[in-house]
């Protein structure tokens, strides 16, 4: 995960380089986008998240919770008022759920197994396309992302743990938001996200083939400090 921020320092690095070297661009009027940036943001998820024993029973985890970390990224603003960066965040979690399990073909939950989840890390790296209106600019964005998410199953609520299971999932995200730079040096955003962290196939003791998936929305605010 640690490597997707990094290869986003590292690609964020290489544009604003190539941008400097461009001396045939010319530089807009008003307030100008070209550069790079660090900042913190937090937010809100919820989620769609199943796990499925194969021929045995399901857990809707669906996690939900608040978040917090940190992004940096590189913008170049064209002529035309087109902007474009990258951008890449690492953020700790507190996405938890808790429920019950389901055999299938039963109809109601099962009150002697209760589930239990939680997203402990996710990181992304993105591509963004903004429009400057002087200091506001709208933008969607879109990449790839990494989740390390822990989910368990614990029989009879006594701790007597039927798995415990721990994966890294790896997906895509799309969003769309708006920043403001409310000086020459600070910007604030505010953002919607969608992140599929697709699913994973996996042979377990307790369930057989079994599958995980993860899905989430969430909305995020952020500070940063543009160099």
């Amino acid at each position: 995960m640690k490597s997707i921020l990094l290869a986003g320092v590292a690609f964020a690095m290489s544009v604003g380089v190539a941008a400097a070297a461009d001396s045939t661009t010319t530089v807009p009027a008003g307030f100008v986008w070209t550069g790079g940036y660090v900042g913190l943001q937090a937010g809100y998820a919820w989620s769609n998240a199943n796990y499925d024993a194969f021929e045995y029973a399901t857990i809707d985890y669906d996690p939900d919770g608040f978040f917090g970390g940190l992004y940096v990224g590189y913008n170049h603003q064209f002529q035309n008022n087109i902007v474009l960066g990258v951008d890449a965040d690492l953020n700790f979690s507190g996405i938890d759920g808790k429920a019950r399990m389901t055999w299938f073909g039963d109809l109601e939950p099962d009150e002697d197994h209760v589930g239990y989840s939680k997203v402990k890390t996710t990181a992304a790296i993105r591509g963004r396309l903004g429009y400057a209106m002087d200091r506001f600019m709208p933008y969607v964005a879109g990449g790839v992302s990494s989740a390390k998410y822990q989910f368990d199953l614990d029989h009879d609520g006594t701790g007597n743990m039927d798995f415990e299971e721990e994966r890294r999932l790896t997906g895509w995200n799309v969003g769309v938001g708006a920043e403001y730079a409310v000086t020459n040096n600070l910007l604030v955003r505010a953002e919607y996200r969608y992140t599929d962290f697709g699913s994973e196939n996996f042979d377990q003791d307790w369930g057989g083939d079994s599958t995980i998936d993860l899905k989430t929305h969430d909305v995020r605010l952020g500070v940063a400090y543009k160099f």
